[in-house]
This record gives C-alpha cells, sequence and structure tokens, in this order.
C-alpha cells in the first residue's frame, strides 16, 4: 500500500514539536518535541502496520518506517517485541530492500506461522518507481534463526519474487494477507482494482511457494477504488473468542476488511465463505461499500489483524496518521502512531463486530478518580480533577429520564455525503450547538479558559417515524489554536437499544490522540490533536451537557495512564 506505508512509515518515529504558546519561539526544542508524543502508544523513536503476531512468547509487530525521515520514502520493515502489547522493545528493522525485486522499498504484507511453528513473512517489493507508485511484486522472508524468540534476522531465498503481476494491474498489486489452509492449500488474497474497482485476487499454493492465480477473484466491488490492506477472517457466531484464520466449521462467520485508496478509511462486511468456488460473499445487513461498517468513523487506517493463540482472541491494531503539515513533522522529527490494540468480536445481533482495548492495558491505570449519580444541567460543565488529563484512562455511563426532548433529525441531511452523514452532522451541530438530548460527554484536553478542547459526545435524534438515532461525535474543530493544523469534526451512528435509557462511552486519552468507544465497542472514533495551550499540566477533563434534558453520570471512572515503557 503506497499511501499507507508513506503514513506508517511517519506513523511510528516521532512526534510532534509546538510550544505552548503557539506564537512564542521554543528555547527548548527537545522539550517541546515531546508535548505530542504519546505516553502509552507505540511509536518510532524518530520519523515514518504489516505483520503482527505471536511467536514463542513474544508479541512481534512490524511495521512501515522510514529512518532517514519523517516523510515517505525508503521504506523499511521495522521490528518491534513485546511481551504484553503494551511494553515494547525496538530491535533492528526485520527487512530492507536488499535486492532488485524490493529495490526502492518494502511495503507492508503479513506474517503467517506454518506448521511446526516456522513463521514467514509475505511482502510487496518495488522493482521500480514507474508506473507510479511503483511496479509490485510479491517477496517472502523466513527466520535466520526459528530458536530466536526475537527472530532478528531474516532471510530471503533466491526464488523471490515468489508472485510477479500477468494480466494484474502492475502498480495496484500489493499487500498480500495472512495465509489460511483449507482443501489441500494454502490461500491468501492481495489488493488491487481495475479502473475504479477495487478487487482481492486470491491466490492458492500447495507448499507455500508456488502459488496460483485463482479464475475469479475472491471478492470484488465497483466503485470503490483501490483496495490496500485487505484482511480475512473467521469470527465465531457466539461468544468473544477469536478463531485462527484457517478455522472452518459451523458457527462460523467471515470478515473482509479494506482500507480504501480513495477515501483514506478502513471498511468491513460480515458474510459467508464458499468452499467450494473459493469466493466471499457478503450478508446484506450493511452497505459494501463506502458507506459500509467502519471499524473506525476517525482518523484510522492500513489495519490488520491476528489470532492471538495465547489468550485465545482476535485483536486489529490500526495506524493514525498525524493531521499537521508535512513541514511540521519534519520539525518534530516524527509522524504517525500505532493505535491501542483491540481485541475484536462479533456483536450477539451478528450485524457488527464489537472492538475494545485489550485488557492488558489496564496494567497502566493509576491514581482511579470516580464519580457517581451526579446531574449535569444544560449549559454545566464538572471537571474531573485528581487525574493526568493528558494521559488518561476514562469510563462513562450516562442516563436520561426521559427521550421527549430529543431533536428532530433533519430529513435534509440527506444531501450530505453517505460515506460521511454522521462526519457532515457533526459538523454542523458541534458541542456548542445547543440540542435536546445531547450534545452531552466529555470535553478532553480542555485548556484553562475554554480556548482549546476536543469534545467526545452523544446526540439522540428522532425521526418522524418516531425512531431514534444516536450519533456519535469527536470534533477536533475547537482542540488547537494553531492555524495550520487539519482539524476535522468526526461523526458515526451507533446501533443501540435506548429502552433502559443509557449510553456508555470510554476515552483513551494520550497527549495528541483520543480514541473513544460508544456502547462496549459498538462504534469507534479516533482523533489526532495538537493543543497549544491544553498541554501537560496546564490540560483539564471535564463532563458537559449542552442538551435541554438533564443527564446523570451514573457512573465515571478515570485513571492517570503510567508511560509505557518503550526502549
Amino acid at each position: 500500500l503506497a499511501w499507507v506505508l508513506t503514513l506508517i512509515c511517519l506513523n511510528i518515529c516521532g512526534v510532534i514539536a509546538f510550544h505552548t504558546n503557539y506564537r512564542t519561539q521554543t528555547r527548548n526544542h527537545v522539550k517541546i518535541k515531546q508535548v505530542y508524543r504519546t505516553g502509552y502508544h507505540l511509536q518510532p523513536k524518530k520519523n515514518w502496520i504489516n505483520g503482527p503476531m505471536y511467536y514463542k512468547g513474544y508479541y512481534h509487530l512490524f511495521y512501515q518506517y522510514n529512518p532517514k525521515g519523517a516523510v515517505f520514502g525508503n521504506i523499511v520493515w521495522a521490528h518491534s517485541v513485546s511481551k504484553d502489547m503494551v511494553n515494547w522493545i525496538h530491535l533492528e528493522p526485520a527487512i530492507v530492500p536488499s535486492k532488485p525485486y524490493d529495490k526502492y522499498g518494502c511495503w507492508s504484507g503479513s506474517a503467517t506461522v506454518l506448521p511446526g511453528d516456522k513463521p514467514v513473512i509475505l511482502y510487496t517489493g518495488i522493482v521500480d518507481l514507474k508506473p507510479s507508485p511503483g511496479h509490485q511484486v510479491q517477496v517472502y522472508a523466513i527466520p535466520a534463526n526459528y530458536s530466536d524468540p526475537y527472530l532478528r534476522e531474516w532471510i530471503k531465498p533466491d526464488d523471490n519474487p515468489f508472485l510477479k503481476p500477468t494480466s494484474e494491474n502492475i502498480s495496484a498489486f500489493r499487500d498480500p494477507t495472512t495465509a489460511w489452509y483449507n482443501n489441500g492449500h494454502w490461500k491468501m488474497i492481495i489488493g488491487s482494482r481495475h479502473n475504479h474497482r477495487g478487487i482481492a485476487y486470491l491466490y492458492r499454493s500447495r507448499d507455500f511457494v508456488t502459488w496460483t492465480k485463482a479464475k475469479h477473484p475472491f471478492h470484488s466491488k465497483r466503485d470503490t477504488g483501490m483496495w490496500e490492506c485487505p484482511d480475512f477472517y473467521p469470527v465465531a457466531a457466539k461468544g468473544t473468542n477469536g478463531l485462527d484464520t484457517s478455522t472452518l466449521g459451523k458457527g462460523v462467520k467471515y470478515v473482509l476488511k479494506n482500507s480504501l485508496e480513495v477515501t483514506r478509511y478502513d471498511y468491513y462486511t460480515i458474510g459467508r465463505y464458499d468452499l467450494i468456488k473459493d469466493r466471499y460473499i457478503p450478508y446484506n445487513t450493511s452497505e459494501d461499500g463506502w458507506g459500509g461498517l467502519r471499524y473506525d468513523y476517525g482518523n484510522f487506517y492500513a489495519s490488520k489483524s491476528f489470532y492471538d493463540p495465547r489468550k485465545k482472541r482476535r485483536v486489529v491494531w490500526g495506524w493514525a496518521n498525524e493531521s499537521s503539515t508535512q513541514s511540521e513533522n519534519i520539525k518534530k522529527g516524527w509522524a504517525g502512531i500505532q493505535l491501542i490494540p483491540r481485541k475484536v468480536w462479533l456483536d450477539p445481533s451478528g450485524r457488527m463486530l464489537l472492538q475494545w482495548p485489550i485488557s492488558e492495558l489496564e496494567t497502566l491505570r493509576r491514581n482511579k478518580m470516580e464519580l457517581n449519580n451526579v446531574m449535569v444541567k444544560k449549559g454545566d460543565t464538572i471537571e474531573v480533577k485528581g487525574v493526568n488529563a493528558v494521559q488518561a484512562d476514562v469510563d462513562v455511563t450516562f442516563t436520561f429520564s426521559s427521550l421527549e426532548k430529543a431533536e428532530l433529525y433533519d430529513e435534509k441531511w440527506a444531501k450530505f455525503p453517505h460515506h460521511d452523514l454522521g462526519k457532515s452532522i457533526c459538523t454542523v451541530r458541534g458541542a456548542m450547538v445547543e440540542g435536546g438530548l445531547g450534545p452531552f460527554g466529555l470535553m478532553t484536553l480542555v485548556s484553562d479558559n475554554l480556548e482549546e478542547y476536543t469534545p467526545v459526545f452523544f446526540r439522540v435524534f428522532k425521526t418522524i417515524y418516531k425512531k431514534h438515532k444516536v450519533l456519535l461525535c469527536s470534533d477536533a474543530t475547537p482542540s488547537s489554536l494553531n492555524p495550520d493544523e487539519y482539524k476535522p469534526s468526526f461523526g458515526g451512528f451507533v446501533d443501540v437499544d435506548l429502552a433502559e435509557k443509557k449510553l456508555s462511552l470510554r476515552s483513551l486519552i494520550d497527549h495528541s490522540v483520543v480514541e473513544s468507544f460508544a456502547e462496549g465497542g459498538k462504534t469507534v472514533i479516533t482523533s489526532r490533536v495538537y493543543p497549544t495551550l491544553a498541554v501537560t499540566r496546564n490540560a483539564h477533563l471535564h463532563v458537559f451537557n449542552n442538551g435541554y434534558e438533564p443527564i446523570t453520570i451514573k457512573k465515571l471512572n478515570a485513571w492517570s495512564m503510567k508511560t509505557a515503557s518503550i526502549t
């Protein structure tokens, strides 16, 4: 994936540097450079996800990285290992351009662990820079020493590249997936496009060396553009346990995720796998296209999942780019971060996935603060004191006594872009626009006098058919006084039954990122923000309500988060 990789390289490399007073030249560049650097999100020490996996007691994360700067280019596979996916050790890059077939970059791919505990990396090599963004082939690498739990050294066998484009688009032929096994063959898919049709091509192999293209695409969809970082995996119809990628049988459904190059978001469908035809068929429970379900309705791209055999769970890992300019990225020396790993499983309705931060993150919690049964009337803000507001984990349940004051859903909003409907409504109905039931929620990264704040909030609407819609917004518009930042308002609808008249929200706040999970992970939004005043000890955390219907903080737990060990 060309674009993603650029960003991904930038993403784990570093952080942004701004003074607490935007117009004042900093005298201590090193300190200011760390203002936006995250405390418990993985990112490189400097400059710009490929194949996460678990091997011999360690979680491995491979990711795109530019060792020469916080811009796209010189792409290698950086490598970090962890016992818990929270605290990390950076190792030397696992794969670097060294052969004619990857001379211009080692782009994204995946890891597969073969029988006998033998990992293999599949990735896209760039043979030539033309045609743009590059002539692409598929390459594999194996460990030099299988007994090394860190897998420090990788070898590219002489029979590479193992797959070259024939009839495929040579500049849109990338990102091989984790392979799965059935009917005597290993199988994997590669993302592509033909004109404006997004395509996942299927390839089969008996020996994991010689691969043959299937007669028909695994799946395709018109007018979706290039499919980057495809991901295909099974999910259990019941329960929260994950499944190995090769799992078959009753009670199994399937997920196909694609990262759309045109829109820059990840969308997925849930469907069935036709083993005879080797094709994926999505159910009609959601749109298969731009307006479909997303892992995250904010700043989230190029995700990759893996099965964790240690805890029998499926984990999804996404990446968030910066919202600052390239010149600012260069000044700060890094760009982009890995988001918190999320356990993912099928909602009991069968219509969507649920996502929740991995439980290991809770080991970083410190100094718990609580609020219980506190009423918040229209115009009220209540500060949550006693926590480090720039590095916190907040979990809150709101209740309300009536739905009667919910504002009418404006049918004129049908004119907004269908695939960005939630975002468009959040843009025109911000946190300071009074409503009926909502807006209410959290104000994160708040400056002393409300010059800057990043609100994450709910709005409840009623339609002319007396149905209710719940919208979650994460609005970066008022987040910073710096006029050069990209400060969008993101939004996504929450599929929830309001019979119990309550809504829950969890937000992970980490200096320049806010990840928010509504209703147990039904809707998730990530925002990147760069305050100039609400930094370090000058940031606050508030609960607010700007709706006519009073809401009650039924229960709020907030923790300061210890800085993770990333060495």
